[in-house]
Parts: C-alpha cells; structure tokens; sequence
C-alpha cells in the first residue's frame, strides 16, 4: 500500500478503497464483503483511552436510533485484535473492531487517516453507500470527540 504522503486522499464521491482485516475475534472483514450495506468506518486513536472509548460507548448506546439495519458500525484502530477483544468484551461492544495493526496502520494511511509522527490513527469517520462510494466524512481535531449529531447528519442524507 502506498503511504498516505503519495496519494490524495479519499473524499466524497469517491469509492472507497476496499481492505480487508481481522476483526476482534479474528474474523476477517472485508468492504468489498460488505457491499449491499452501508458502512460507516470510524477511525479512532487507540482502545481502551478515555475519548476513544466515550465516542464508541456513545455509538453502542445510540447508533440503532438513527441508524437503518443494514447499516455496519466498523470502528478501526491500530490496536491488535487481542486487545481489541478484551476493549469489546470490557465496554461491551456488539459491532466489528478492526486491528489495523500490521502493516502498521495500513488501512488508516489508506484512508488519510494515519498520525505517523504518533504512530495511530486519527479520529475520521468515513460513511460509505451500499454501492461503496464515500457518501460523507468527517474527522475531528486530536482530544477532541466527534459529535454524535454529525451521524445523524451523515446517514439521514443518505
């Protein structure tokens, strides 16, 4: 994959760069698996940090209240799937978290969404359509959470 430096981005209308890793039980998961769903991909720092695990707790608690059935919560740090396990099992997480941990966040720098300096990801979210173009995203400055209203936002314009 290339680094993120040598590429644009992905934006809006653009499709989705398809990837495939293994969620917390080990299970791959792949986007191009996906399709037929709409996927909202949630970027975050680090499981088990204060912000990360408020903005993923808020979505456990919500995200059936806006969001439609077919819609798959995949959340993607660059955590391993052991602690990712342990994260899901802890805050009692019902949906997908992805290790992008080897490559090296792989997937986030795939995505814009690589602090290298830091070594994470930083906090992006990207809303992609049954057909798998990028229908929204949003990314949120370092210790500051994203805001649950942007979701809504995001999947009513769906």
């Amino acid at each position: 994959m290339n680094d993120a430096g040598t590429h644009r981005s992905p934006g809006v209308g653009d499709t989705a760069p398809d990837f495939e890793l293994a969620n917390q039980f080990g299970e791959p998961i792949s986007l191009a698996a996906l399709r037929g769903s709409t996927v909202v991909l949630v970027f975050y720092p680090f499981a088990f940090s204060g912000i990360c695990t408020g903005e993923l707790c808020e979505l456990r608690d919500n995200f059936g209240q806006f969001a439609a059935p077919d819609v798959r919560l995949l959340a993607v740090s660059v955590d391993s799937k052991y602690t990712l396990r342990a994260y899901a099992q802890a805050e009692g997480y019902s949906f997908d978290l992805l290790a992008d941990f080897w490559p090296h966040g792989a997937v986030s720098r795939a995505y814009g969404a690589f602090d290298a300096d830091r070594g994470m990801a930083v906090r992006s979210t990207f809303v992609i359509d049954a057909s798998g173009v990028i229908k929204d995203a949003f990314t949120t400055p370092t210790g500051q959470a994203r805001p649950l209203e942007r979701y809504r936002q995001a999947l009513a314009a769906l």
